[in-house]
Protein backbone atom coordinates (compact mmCIF):
# COMPACT_ATOMS: atom_id res chain seq x y z
CA UNK A 1 0.00 0.00 0.00
CA UNK A 2 1.54 3.26 -1.04
CA UNK A 3 1.50 6.32 1.08
CA UNK A 4 -0.56 8.11 -1.53
CA UNK A 5 -3.56 5.98 -0.63
CA UNK A 6 -3.24 6.24 3.07
CA UNK A 7 -5.45 9.26 3.54
CA UNK A 8 -8.43 7.95 1.54
CA UNK A 9 -11.63 6.30 2.60
CA UNK A 10 -10.89 4.00 5.57
CA UNK A 11 -13.07 1.19 4.19
CA UNK A 12 -11.36 1.53 0.84
CA UNK A 13 -8.04 1.36 2.61
CA UNK A 14 -9.18 -1.72 4.47
CA UNK A 15 -10.25 -3.38 1.20
CA UNK A 16 -6.93 -2.57 -0.46
CA UNK A 17 -5.30 -3.92 2.67
CA UNK A 18 -7.15 -7.22 2.34
CA UNK A 19 -6.20 -7.79 -1.32
CA UNK A 20 -2.70 -6.31 -1.41
CA UNK A 21 -0.88 -9.50 -0.50
CA UNK A 22 -0.68 -8.97 3.21
CA UNK A 23 -0.51 -12.69 3.86
CA UNK A 24 3.03 -13.20 2.57
CA UNK A 25 4.86 -16.48 2.79
CA UNK A 26 8.30 -14.96 3.15
CA UNK A 27 10.55 -16.38 5.85
CA UNK A 28 11.76 -13.84 8.38
CA UNK A 29 15.33 -12.64 8.05
CA UNK A 30 17.33 -12.39 11.20
CA UNK A 31 20.64 -11.17 9.75
CA UNK A 32 20.19 -7.61 11.04
CA UNK A 33 19.16 -8.63 14.57
CA UNK A 34 21.49 -7.86 17.43
CA UNK A 35 20.43 -11.00 19.20
CA UNK A 36 21.73 -14.37 20.25
CA UNK A 37 19.56 -17.14 18.83
CA UNK A 38 18.99 -20.44 20.63
CA UNK A 39 17.07 -23.13 18.78
CA UNK A 40 15.14 -24.82 21.55
CA UNK A 41 11.60 -26.01 22.10
CA UNK A 42 9.26 -23.75 24.02
CA UNK A 43 6.75 -25.23 26.41
CA UNK A 44 3.53 -25.69 24.51
CA UNK A 45 4.89 -25.04 21.02
CA UNK A 46 4.81 -27.93 18.60
CA UNK A 47 7.29 -26.58 16.06
CA UNK A 48 10.75 -25.14 16.62
CA UNK A 49 10.70 -21.59 17.89
CA UNK A 50 13.42 -19.01 18.30
CA UNK A 51 14.31 -17.82 21.75
CA UNK A 52 15.98 -14.44 21.39
CA UNK A 53 18.34 -13.03 23.95
CA UNK A 54 18.32 -9.39 22.86
CA UNK A 55 20.95 -6.83 23.68
CA UNK A 56 18.94 -4.17 25.47
CA UNK A 57 17.05 -2.89 22.42
CA UNK A 58 13.61 -4.33 23.19
CA UNK A 59 11.06 -1.60 22.59
CA UNK A 60 13.74 1.10 22.45
CA UNK A 61 13.13 4.03 20.06
CA UNK A 62 16.14 5.40 18.17
CA UNK A 63 16.54 8.28 15.71
CA UNK A 64 15.25 7.30 12.24
CA UNK A 65 17.08 10.23 10.57
CA UNK A 66 20.40 8.71 11.60
CA UNK A 67 19.63 5.38 10.02
CA UNK A 68 18.59 3.78 13.28
CA UNK A 69 15.40 1.80 13.89
CA UNK A 70 12.94 0.74 16.51
CA UNK A 71 13.05 -2.80 17.77
CA UNK A 72 9.84 -3.82 19.55
CA UNK A 73 7.93 -6.76 20.93
CA UNK A 74 4.22 -7.32 20.29
CA UNK A 75 2.90 -5.04 23.04
CA UNK A 76 5.05 -2.11 21.92
CA UNK A 77 4.32 -2.70 18.23
CA UNK A 78 0.53 -2.84 18.65
CA UNK A 79 0.66 0.25 20.87
CA UNK A 80 2.61 2.21 18.23
CA UNK A 81 0.15 1.19 15.51
CA UNK A 82 -2.40 3.22 17.53
CA UNK A 83 -6.05 2.40 18.14
CA UNK A 84 -8.63 3.37 15.58
CA UNK A 85 -10.64 2.42 12.50
CA UNK A 86 -9.06 -0.99 12.02
CA UNK A 87 -9.79 -2.10 15.58
CA UNK A 88 -13.40 -0.93 15.42
CA UNK A 89 -13.93 -2.79 12.15
CA UNK A 90 -12.28 -5.83 13.72
CA UNK A 91 -14.63 -5.54 16.71
CA UNK A 92 -17.64 -5.35 14.40
CA UNK A 93 -16.62 -8.43 12.40
CA UNK A 94 -15.53 -10.56 15.36
CA UNK A 95 -18.57 -9.43 17.31
CA UNK A 96 -20.80 -10.41 14.41
CA UNK A 97 -19.18 -13.86 14.44
CA UNK A 98 -20.13 -14.18 18.12
CA UNK A 99 -23.63 -12.90 17.36
CA UNK A 100 -24.19 -15.50 14.66
CA UNK A 101 -22.79 -18.23 16.92
CA UNK A 102 -25.16 -17.36 19.75
CA UNK A 103 -28.11 -17.14 17.37
CA UNK A 104 -27.42 -20.68 16.16
CA UNK A 105 -27.10 -22.08 19.68
CA UNK A 106 -30.10 -20.35 21.25
CA UNK A 107 -32.41 -20.68 18.22
CA UNK A 108 -33.28 -24.24 19.24
CA UNK A 109 -34.88 -23.10 22.49
CA UNK A 110 -37.35 -20.98 20.50
CA UNK A 111 -38.36 -23.61 17.96
CA UNK A 112 -38.88 -26.50 20.40
CA UNK A 113 -42.49 -25.60 21.32
CA UNK A 114 -43.38 -25.28 17.61
CA UNK A 115 -41.35 -28.24 16.36
CA UNK A 116 -42.74 -30.67 18.94
CA UNK A 117 -45.57 -31.69 16.62
CA UNK A 118 -43.54 -31.89 13.38
CA UNK A 119 -40.74 -33.91 14.98
CA UNK A 120 -42.89 -35.70 17.60
CA UNK A 121 -40.95 -34.46 20.63
CA UNK A 122 -41.47 -35.21 24.30
CA UNK A 123 -39.53 -33.46 27.09
CA UNK A 124 -36.63 -35.93 26.94
CA UNK A 125 -36.36 -35.61 23.15
CA UNK A 126 -36.30 -31.82 23.56
CA UNK A 127 -33.44 -32.19 26.02
CA UNK A 128 -31.43 -34.25 23.54
CA UNK A 129 -32.22 -31.83 20.73
CA UNK A 130 -30.95 -28.96 22.88
CA UNK A 131 -27.87 -31.03 23.74
CA UNK A 132 -26.86 -32.41 20.34
CA UNK A 133 -25.38 -29.11 19.22
CA UNK A 134 -23.13 -29.12 22.32
CA UNK A 135 -22.04 -32.69 21.60
CA UNK A 136 -20.89 -31.51 18.18
CA UNK A 137 -19.27 -28.45 19.71
CA UNK A 138 -17.19 -30.58 22.07
CA UNK A 139 -15.37 -32.33 19.25
CA UNK A 140 -15.31 -29.25 17.06
CA UNK A 141 -13.82 -27.01 19.75
CA UNK A 142 -10.78 -29.20 20.27
CA UNK A 143 -10.23 -30.03 16.59
CA UNK A 144 -10.62 -26.50 15.23
CA UNK A 145 -8.76 -24.88 18.13
CA UNK A 146 -5.80 -27.18 17.62
CA UNK A 147 -5.80 -26.59 13.86
CA UNK A 148 -5.89 -22.83 14.47
CA UNK A 149 -2.79 -23.08 16.67
CA UNK A 150 -1.06 -25.10 13.95
CA UNK A 151 -2.18 -23.24 10.80
CA UNK A 152 -3.40 -19.83 11.95
CA UNK A 153 -6.68 -18.21 12.97
CA UNK A 154 -8.11 -16.51 9.89
CA UNK A 155 -8.43 -19.39 7.43
CA UNK A 156 -9.96 -21.60 10.10
CA UNK A 157 -12.56 -18.95 10.96
CA UNK A 158 -13.59 -18.61 7.31
CA UNK A 159 -14.00 -22.38 6.92
CA UNK A 160 -15.97 -22.64 10.17
CA UNK A 161 -18.40 -19.85 9.27
CA UNK A 162 -19.17 -21.27 5.83
CA UNK A 163 -19.65 -24.82 7.15
CA UNK A 164 -21.91 -23.49 9.88
CA UNK A 165 -24.15 -21.65 7.42
CA UNK A 166 -24.56 -24.71 5.19
CA UNK A 167 -25.50 -26.95 8.14
CA UNK A 168 -28.19 -24.53 9.34
CA UNK A 169 -29.75 -24.40 5.88
CA UNK A 170 -29.71 -28.20 5.64
CA UNK A 171 -31.30 -28.60 9.08
CA UNK A 172 -34.16 -26.29 8.12
CA UNK A 173 -35.09 -28.70 5.29
CA UNK A 174 -34.82 -31.85 7.43
CA UNK A 175 -38.15 -33.66 7.72
CA UNK A 176 -37.31 -36.26 10.37
CA UNK A 177 -36.04 -36.07 13.93
CA UNK A 178 -32.97 -38.20 13.10
CA UNK A 179 -31.91 -36.12 10.09
CA UNK A 180 -32.50 -32.90 12.00
CA UNK A 181 -30.31 -34.21 14.82
CA UNK A 182 -27.54 -35.08 12.33
CA UNK A 183 -27.35 -31.59 10.87
CA UNK A 184 -27.57 -29.98 14.29
CA UNK A 185 -24.61 -32.12 15.33
CA UNK A 186 -22.60 -30.97 12.28
CA UNK A 187 -23.72 -27.42 13.01
CA UNK A 188 -22.31 -27.83 16.50
CA UNK A 189 -19.04 -29.25 15.16
CA UNK A 190 -18.57 -26.02 13.19
CA UNK A 191 -19.70 -23.75 16.02
CA UNK A 192 -17.35 -25.51 18.43
CA UNK A 193 -14.36 -24.01 16.68
CA UNK A 194 -15.82 -20.54 16.34
CA UNK A 195 -15.66 -19.67 20.05
CA UNK A 196 -12.04 -20.52 20.92
CA UNK A 197 -10.62 -19.29 17.62
CA UNK A 198 -12.48 -15.97 17.40
CA UNK A 199 -11.59 -15.03 20.98
CA UNK A 200 -7.93 -15.87 20.42
CA UNK A 201 -7.93 -13.96 17.14
CA UNK A 202 -9.57 -10.83 18.55
CA UNK A 203 -7.45 -10.73 21.71
CA UNK A 204 -4.25 -10.96 19.67
CA UNK A 205 -4.89 -7.55 18.08
CA UNK A 206 -5.54 -5.75 21.38
CA UNK A 207 -3.07 -3.67 23.45
CA UNK A 208 -3.05 -4.57 27.12
CA UNK A 209 -4.55 -1.21 28.14
CA UNK A 210 -7.76 -1.91 26.22
CA UNK A 211 -7.92 -5.69 26.08
CA UNK A 212 -10.28 -6.24 29.01
CA UNK A 213 -12.82 -3.62 27.96
CA UNK A 214 -12.74 -4.68 24.31
CA UNK A 215 -13.15 -8.38 25.15
CA UNK A 216 -16.09 -7.40 27.33
CA UNK A 217 -17.45 -5.33 24.47
CA UNK A 218 -17.18 -8.33 22.19
CA UNK A 219 -18.97 -10.48 24.76
CA UNK A 220 -21.86 -8.03 24.52
CA UNK A 221 -22.39 -9.21 20.94
CA UNK A 222 -23.60 -12.50 22.41
CA UNK A 223 -26.42 -10.52 23.94
CA UNK A 224 -27.17 -9.04 20.53
CA UNK A 225 -27.39 -12.59 19.22
CA UNK A 226 -29.94 -13.41 21.90
CA UNK A 227 -31.92 -10.27 21.08
CA UNK A 228 -31.88 -10.90 17.33
CA UNK A 229 -32.97 -14.50 17.67
CA UNK A 230 -35.74 -13.64 20.16
CA UNK A 231 -36.98 -10.81 17.95
CA UNK A 232 -36.92 -12.95 14.80
CA UNK A 233 -38.71 -15.77 16.59
CA UNK A 234 -41.42 -13.36 17.73
CA UNK A 235 -41.89 -11.99 14.21
CA UNK A 236 -41.82 -15.30 12.33
CA UNK A 237 -42.70 -18.40 14.35
CA UNK A 238 -46.27 -17.50 15.49
CA UNK A 239 -47.30 -16.76 11.89
CA UNK A 240 -48.87 -19.24 9.51
CA UNK A 241 -46.50 -19.28 6.55
CA UNK A 242 -44.57 -21.67 4.36
CA UNK A 243 -45.56 -24.77 2.42
CA UNK A 244 -47.13 -28.03 3.58
CA UNK A 245 -47.90 -31.23 1.67
CA UNK A 246 -48.32 -34.88 2.58
CA UNK A 247 -44.57 -35.54 2.14
CA UNK A 248 -42.87 -32.19 2.75
CA UNK A 249 -43.35 -29.40 5.28
CA UNK A 250 -41.58 -26.05 5.33
CA UNK A 251 -43.37 -23.94 7.91
CA UNK A 252 -42.60 -20.87 10.01
CA UNK A 253 -40.05 -22.35 12.40
CA UNK A 254 -38.06 -23.73 9.45
CA UNK A 255 -38.11 -20.32 7.76
CA UNK A 256 -36.88 -18.87 11.06
CA UNK A 257 -33.92 -21.30 11.01
CA UNK A 258 -33.13 -20.42 7.39
CA UNK A 259 -32.97 -16.71 8.22
CA UNK A 260 -30.67 -17.50 11.17
CA UNK A 261 -28.13 -18.83 8.63
CA UNK A 262 -27.74 -15.45 6.90
CA UNK A 263 -25.30 -13.92 9.46
CA UNK A 264 -22.92 -16.87 9.03
CA UNK A 265 -22.79 -16.32 5.26
CA UNK A 266 -22.16 -12.60 5.83
CA UNK A 267 -19.29 -13.09 8.30
CA UNK A 268 -17.63 -15.55 5.92
CA UNK A 269 -17.19 -12.69 3.47
CA UNK A 270 -16.22 -10.10 6.09
CA UNK A 271 -13.49 -12.32 7.55
CA UNK A 272 -11.78 -12.35 4.15
CA UNK A 273 -11.10 -8.62 4.58
CA UNK A 274 -9.08 -9.18 7.76
CA UNK A 275 -5.43 -10.28 8.19
CA UNK A 276 -3.91 -13.12 10.14
CA UNK A 277 -3.20 -12.44 13.81
CA UNK A 278 0.20 -10.67 14.10
CA UNK A 279 0.66 -12.18 17.55
CA UNK A 280 0.28 -15.65 16.05
CA UNK A 281 2.71 -14.84 13.21
CA UNK A 282 5.22 -13.44 15.68
CA UNK A 283 5.06 -16.54 17.88
CA UNK A 284 5.49 -18.67 14.72
CA UNK A 285 8.69 -16.83 13.76
CA UNK A 286 7.14 -14.99 10.77
CA UNK A 287 8.45 -11.59 11.79
CA UNK A 288 8.30 -9.84 8.43
CA UNK A 289 4.67 -10.83 7.85
CA UNK A 290 3.73 -9.64 11.33
CA UNK A 291 5.56 -6.34 10.80
CA UNK A 292 3.78 -5.76 7.49
CA UNK A 293 0.41 -6.24 9.21
CA UNK A 294 1.37 -3.77 11.96
CA UNK A 295 2.29 -1.22 9.28
CA UNK A 296 -1.04 -1.58 7.50
CA UNK A 297 -2.97 -1.36 10.77
CA UNK A 298 -1.06 1.86 11.44
CA UNK A 299 -1.97 3.25 7.99
CA UNK A 300 -5.68 2.47 8.45
CA UNK A 301 -5.80 3.86 11.99
CA UNK A 302 -3.85 7.07 11.36
CA UNK A 303 -4.06 7.78 7.61
CA UNK A 304 -0.30 8.38 7.63
CA UNK A 305 2.24 6.85 5.22
CA UNK A 306 3.43 3.36 6.12
CA UNK A 307 7.04 4.55 6.26
CA UNK A 308 6.20 6.76 9.24
CA UNK A 309 5.48 3.69 11.38
CA UNK A 310 8.50 3.77 13.68
CA UNK A 311 8.86 0.03 14.31
CA UNK A 312 11.34 -1.44 11.84
CA UNK A 313 12.03 -4.78 13.46
CA UNK A 314 10.07 -7.18 15.68
CA UNK A 315 11.39 -9.46 18.36
CA UNK A 316 9.85 -12.41 20.12
CA UNK A 317 8.09 -11.72 23.40
CA UNK A 318 9.36 -13.28 26.58
CA UNK A 319 7.23 -16.24 27.69
CA UNK A 320 8.00 -16.72 31.37
CA UNK A 321 5.26 -19.31 31.83
CA UNK A 322 5.68 -21.13 28.57
CA UNK A 323 9.18 -22.58 28.73
CA UNK A 324 9.71 -24.49 31.97
CA UNK A 325 10.19 -27.83 30.23
CA UNK A 326 12.85 -28.43 27.57
CA UNK A 327 12.46 -31.43 25.29
CA UNK A 328 15.67 -33.12 24.19
CA UNK A 329 14.39 -34.37 20.87
CA UNK A 330 16.48 -33.98 17.73
CA UNK A 331 14.91 -32.08 14.88
CA UNK A 332 13.81 -34.57 12.24
CA UNK A 333 12.56 -31.96 9.79
CA UNK A 334 12.30 -28.23 9.55
CA UNK A 335 8.56 -28.23 10.15
CA UNK A 336 6.64 -30.87 12.03
CA UNK A 337 3.36 -32.13 10.61
CA UNK A 338 0.19 -30.38 11.63
CA UNK A 339 -0.91 -33.46 13.55
CA UNK A 340 2.34 -33.42 15.50
CA UNK A 341 1.78 -29.77 16.39
CA UNK A 342 -1.74 -30.51 17.58
CA UNK A 343 -0.62 -33.40 19.78
CA UNK A 344 2.30 -31.43 21.20
CA UNK A 345 0.21 -28.34 21.95
CA UNK A 346 -2.37 -30.49 23.70
CA UNK A 347 0.28 -32.27 25.75
CA UNK A 348 1.88 -29.03 26.89
CA UNK A 349 -1.43 -27.83 28.34
CA UNK A 350 -1.12 -30.63 30.88
CA UNK A 351 2.47 -29.83 31.87
CA UNK A 352 3.22 -27.59 34.87
CA UNK A 353 2.83 -24.66 35.32
CA UNK A 354 0.13 -24.46 32.60
CA UNK A 355 -1.52 -27.58 34.03
CA UNK A 356 -3.02 -25.64 36.96
CA UNK A 357 -4.63 -23.08 34.64
CA UNK A 358 -5.97 -25.83 32.38
CA UNK A 359 -7.62 -27.82 35.18
CA UNK A 360 -9.22 -24.77 36.81
CA UNK A 361 -10.50 -23.38 33.51
CA UNK A 362 -12.04 -26.76 32.66
CA UNK A 363 -13.91 -26.95 35.98
CA UNK A 364 -15.08 -23.32 35.89
CA UNK A 365 -16.34 -23.59 32.31
CA UNK A 366 -18.13 -26.87 33.06
CA UNK A 367 -20.00 -25.60 36.12
CA UNK A 368 -20.70 -22.14 34.70
CA UNK A 369 -22.25 -23.41 31.46
CA UNK A 370 -24.43 -25.98 33.18
CA UNK A 371 -26.20 -22.91 34.55
CA UNK A 372 -25.81 -20.65 31.53
CA UNK A 373 -27.05 -23.07 28.87
CA UNK A 374 -28.90 -25.43 31.19
CA UNK A 375 -31.35 -22.78 32.38
CA UNK A 376 -31.18 -20.16 29.61
CA UNK A 377 -32.20 -22.62 26.90
CA UNK A 378 -35.19 -23.78 28.95
CA UNK A 379 -36.60 -20.34 29.75
CA UNK A 380 -38.83 -20.18 26.63
CA UNK A 381 -40.20 -23.64 27.48
CA UNK A 382 -40.92 -22.56 31.07
CA UNK A 383 -42.58 -19.36 29.84
CA UNK A 384 -44.73 -21.45 27.51
CA UNK A 385 -45.76 -23.76 30.36
CA UNK A 386 -46.77 -20.83 32.57
CA UNK A 387 -48.68 -19.34 29.65
CA UNK A 388 -50.53 -22.61 29.04
CA UNK A 389 -51.38 -22.99 32.73
CA UNK A 390 -52.79 -19.47 33.02
CA UNK A 391 -54.85 -19.92 29.85
CA UNK A 392 -56.42 -23.08 31.24
CA UNK A 393 -56.55 -21.93 34.88
CA UNK A 394 -57.05 -18.14 34.83
CA UNK A 395 -56.48 -16.46 38.17
CA UNK A 396 -54.85 -19.52 39.74
CA UNK A 397 -51.53 -19.16 41.60
CA UNK A 398 -48.97 -21.95 41.21
CA UNK A 399 -45.24 -22.55 41.60
CA UNK A 400 -43.11 -23.59 38.66
CA UNK A 401 -43.24 -27.20 39.84
CA UNK A 402 -47.03 -27.14 40.15
CA UNK A 403 -47.26 -25.66 36.66
CA UNK A 404 -44.98 -28.38 35.31
CA UNK A 405 -47.04 -31.08 37.01
CA UNK A 406 -50.21 -29.70 35.42
CA UNK A 407 -48.72 -29.48 31.90
CA UNK A 408 -47.27 -33.00 32.08
CA UNK A 409 -50.37 -34.69 33.47
CA UNK A 410 -53.24 -32.66 31.99
CA UNK A 411 -51.86 -30.21 29.45
CA UNK A 412 -50.08 -30.34 26.09
CA UNK A 413 -47.41 -32.77 27.36
CA UNK A 414 -49.88 -35.35 28.64
CA UNK A 415 -50.40 -38.66 26.84
CA UNK A 416 -54.10 -38.02 26.23
CA UNK A 417 -53.68 -34.53 24.82
CA UNK A 418 -53.56 -33.92 21.07
CA UNK A 419 -50.27 -32.23 20.13
CA UNK A 420 -50.53 -28.46 19.91
CA UNK A 421 -47.85 -26.20 18.46
CA UNK A 422 -49.62 -22.96 19.37
CA UNK A 423 -47.46 -20.48 21.24
CA UNK A 424 -48.75 -17.25 22.72
CA UNK A 425 -47.05 -14.03 21.61
CA UNK A 426 -46.41 -13.25 25.29
CA UNK A 427 -43.92 -16.15 25.41
CA UNK A 428 -41.70 -14.43 22.85
CA UNK A 429 -42.12 -11.06 24.55
CA UNK A 430 -41.03 -12.56 27.88
CA UNK A 431 -38.04 -14.22 26.19
CA UNK A 432 -37.08 -10.92 24.58
CA UNK A 433 -37.26 -9.11 27.93
CA UNK A 434 -35.10 -11.81 29.52
CA UNK A 435 -32.28 -11.56 26.98
CA UNK A 436 -32.55 -7.74 26.83
CA UNK A 437 -31.81 -7.58 30.55
CA UNK A 438 -28.25 -8.59 29.71
CA UNK A 439 -27.63 -5.28 27.90
CA UNK A 440 -27.11 -3.10 31.02
CA UNK A 441 -25.06 -5.90 32.58
CA UNK A 442 -22.75 -5.98 29.56
CA UNK A 443 -22.39 -2.20 29.61
CA UNK A 444 -21.29 -2.41 33.25
CA UNK A 445 -18.84 -5.16 32.30
CA UNK A 446 -17.35 -3.07 29.48
CA UNK A 447 -16.89 -0.04 31.74
CA UNK A 448 -15.62 -1.91 34.79
CA UNK A 449 -13.70 -4.94 33.54
CA UNK A 450 -10.32 -3.16 33.47
CA UNK A 451 -11.06 -1.32 36.73
CA UNK A 452 -12.59 -3.92 39.02
CA UNK A 453 -11.00 -6.93 37.37
CA UNK A 454 -12.11 -10.24 35.89
CA UNK A 455 -12.30 -12.12 39.19
CA UNK A 456 -14.63 -9.60 40.82
CA UNK A 457 -17.19 -9.86 38.03
CA UNK A 458 -16.97 -13.65 37.83
CA UNK A 459 -17.45 -14.23 41.58
CA UNK A 460 -20.26 -11.66 41.78
CA UNK A 461 -21.98 -13.20 38.77
CA UNK A 462 -21.81 -16.81 39.90
CA UNK A 463 -23.09 -16.01 43.40
CA UNK A 464 -25.93 -13.82 42.10
CA UNK A 465 -27.01 -16.25 39.38
CA UNK A 466 -26.86 -19.11 41.88
CA UNK A 467 -29.26 -17.24 44.16
CA UNK A 468 -31.55 -16.56 41.18
CA UNK A 469 -31.56 -20.26 40.35
CA UNK A 470 -32.76 -21.02 43.87
CA UNK A 471 -35.29 -18.20 43.56
CA UNK A 472 -36.96 -19.89 40.57
CA UNK A 473 -38.26 -22.57 42.92
CA UNK A 474 -40.15 -19.96 44.93
CA UNK A 475 -41.93 -18.07 42.12
CA UNK A 476 -45.72 -18.34 42.02
CA UNK A 477 -46.78 -16.61 38.81
CA UNK A 478 -45.46 -15.80 35.35
CA UNK A 479 -44.46 -12.26 36.32
CA UNK A 480 -42.29 -13.39 39.22
CA UNK A 481 -40.83 -16.03 36.92
CA UNK A 482 -40.02 -13.35 34.33
CA UNK A 483 -38.39 -11.09 36.93
CA UNK A 484 -36.10 -13.79 38.33
CA UNK A 485 -35.26 -15.05 34.83
CA UNK A 486 -34.35 -11.53 33.67
CA UNK A 487 -32.06 -10.95 36.67
CA UNK A 488 -30.44 -14.35 36.09
CA UNK A 489 -29.85 -13.50 32.42
CA UNK A 490 -28.25 -10.17 33.30
CA UNK A 491 -25.84 -11.32 35.99
CA UNK A 492 -24.78 -14.52 34.23
CA UNK A 493 -24.09 -12.60 31.00
CA UNK A 494 -21.83 -10.28 32.98
CA UNK A 495 -20.01 -13.32 34.34
CA UNK A 496 -19.72 -14.78 30.87
CA UNK A 497 -17.84 -11.67 29.72
CA UNK A 498 -15.45 -11.95 32.68
CA UNK A 499 -14.90 -15.67 32.10
CA UNK A 500 -14.17 -15.10 28.40
CA UNK A 501 -11.58 -12.44 29.29
CA UNK A 502 -9.92 -14.53 31.98
CA UNK A 503 -9.65 -17.75 29.97
CA UNK A 504 -8.45 -15.90 26.86
CA UNK A 505 -5.63 -14.20 28.76
CA UNK A 506 -4.42 -17.01 30.99
CA UNK A 507 -2.90 -19.17 28.21
CA UNK A 508 0.26 -18.22 26.23
CA UNK A 509 -0.10 -17.38 22.53
CA UNK A 510 1.12 -20.67 21.06
CA UNK A 511 -1.32 -22.57 23.29
CA UNK A 512 -4.16 -20.05 23.42
CA UNK A 513 -6.59 -21.45 20.84
CA UNK A 514 -6.02 -25.02 22.01
CA UNK A 515 -6.35 -24.01 25.67
CA UNK A 516 -9.55 -22.10 25.05
CA UNK A 517 -10.80 -25.00 22.92
CA UNK A 518 -10.33 -27.51 25.74
CA UNK A 519 -12.09 -25.09 28.10
CA UNK A 520 -14.89 -24.82 25.54
CA UNK A 521 -15.14 -28.62 25.41
CA UNK A 522 -15.81 -28.53 29.16
CA UNK A 523 -18.34 -25.73 28.61
CA UNK A 524 -20.17 -27.74 25.96
CA UNK A 525 -20.14 -30.80 28.20
CA UNK A 526 -21.76 -28.63 30.84
CA UNK A 527 -24.37 -27.55 28.30
CA UNK A 528 -25.07 -31.18 27.38
CA UNK A 529 -25.39 -32.41 30.95
CA UNK A 530 -27.36 -29.34 32.00
CA UNK A 531 -29.95 -29.81 29.27
CA UNK A 532 -30.28 -33.58 29.70
CA UNK A 533 -30.47 -33.43 33.50
CA UNK A 534 -33.03 -30.62 33.44
CA UNK A 535 -35.09 -32.53 30.86
CA UNK A 536 -35.03 -35.68 33.00
CA UNK A 537 -35.66 -34.01 36.36
CA UNK A 538 -38.02 -31.19 35.40
CA UNK A 539 -40.97 -33.52 34.86
CA UNK A 540 -39.96 -36.16 37.42
CA UNK A 541 -38.48 -34.23 40.36
CA UNK A 542 -38.92 -30.55 39.68
CA UNK A 543 -37.07 -28.94 42.65
CA UNK A 544 -33.74 -30.65 41.91
CA UNK A 545 -32.51 -28.73 38.82
CA UNK A 546 -32.63 -25.27 40.39
CA UNK A 547 -30.66 -26.28 43.50
CA UNK A 548 -28.11 -28.36 41.56
CA UNK A 549 -27.44 -25.47 39.19
CA UNK A 550 -27.08 -23.03 42.12
CA UNK A 551 -24.51 -25.21 43.90
CA UNK A 552 -22.43 -25.70 40.75
CA UNK A 553 -22.44 -22.01 39.83
CA UNK A 554 -21.32 -20.83 43.26
CA UNK A 555 -18.72 -23.57 43.71
CA UNK A 556 -17.22 -23.06 40.25
CA UNK A 557 -17.04 -19.30 40.69
CA UNK A 558 -14.90 -19.62 43.81
CA UNK A 559 -12.27 -21.55 41.84
CA UNK A 560 -11.44 -18.49 39.76
CA UNK A 561 -9.70 -17.06 42.84
CA UNK A 562 -6.90 -19.57 42.17
CA UNK A 563 -6.20 -18.15 38.69
CA UNK A 564 -3.67 -15.33 38.19
CA UNK A 565 -4.77 -11.71 37.93
CA UNK A 566 -4.58 -10.85 34.22
CA UNK A 567 -6.14 -7.38 34.41
CA UNK A 568 -4.00 -4.90 32.42
CA UNK A 569 -1.19 -7.44 32.17
CA UNK A 570 0.71 -8.06 28.90
CA UNK A 571 -0.66 -10.86 26.73
CA UNK A 572 1.77 -13.77 27.16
Amino acid sequence: MSSGHSSGNPLGALYRYAISGMFLDREASFTSRKCDVKDERLNGCGSKELELACIGLKGKTLDPEKGSYVQADFEKAIELSEYGKFHYFLLAVCGFVSTSEEMDVISMSFILPSAQCDLKLDTQAKGWLNSIIFIGMMGGAYAWGSIADALGRRKVLIAISFMNALCIVASSFSQTYELFMLFRFLNGAALGGSGPVIWSYFAEFQPKSKRGSMLSFMAAFWTLGNLFVAGLAWLIIPRKMGYTSTTFTYNSWRIFLLICAIPSFVVTGLLMLLPESPKYLLSSGKYEEALEIFRKIYVINTGKPRDSYTVKELILDDYPDSNPVKDEVEEKSKCKTMLGDIVENSRQLFVAPILRFTIISIIINFTFHIGYYGLMMWFPELFNRFDEFHRDQPGEVASICQVTDYVVNKGSHSIENVCSDKIGASVFMESLITVASAIPANIIAVLGMDRLGRKFFLVFSTFSSGLCSIGLYFVYNKYQNLTVSAIFSGVISCGNAALDCLITEVFPTQLRATGIAISMVAARLGGIIGNIVIAQLLDMYCPAPTFIVAALLIGGGLLCLFLPNTTREPLS
